[in-house]
């Protein structure tokens, strides 16, 4: 059987059980972009997954990318730069 994690939401709502290799592959996409970019917008970390990550990943793209985004916001990795539109994400400090 297949190993899950349970997502964490920002906000503490419900998360989601997902596949774990899944979430550690889209986790450390988002985390790879956001470190060569240093702030980086969701849209753009979405449109670079949909051309990077389509041909060769068994699922909906922008799902995942929404959901191991939350997380990595709950668990206080990366963050939402506040008064950003559309919004842009980086590392919390320290990270």
């Amino acid at each position: 059987m297949d190993e899950r994690i349970l997502t964490l939401h920002p906000q503490g709502k419900k998360g989601v059980n997902i596949l774990l290799d899944k979430y550690t592959f889209i986790k450390q996409f988002i985390l790879e972009k956001i470190s060569e970019h240093g702030e980086i917008t969701f849209e753009k970390l979405t449109d670079l997954a949909i051309d990077e990550l389509t041909s060769n990943f068994g699922g909906k793209v922008v799902w995942y990318m929404v959901t191991v985004k939350l997380d990595l916001e709950a668990r206080n990795i990366i963050e939402r730069i506040p008064k950003t539109s559309p919004h842009k994400l980086r590392m919390v400090d320290g990270k």
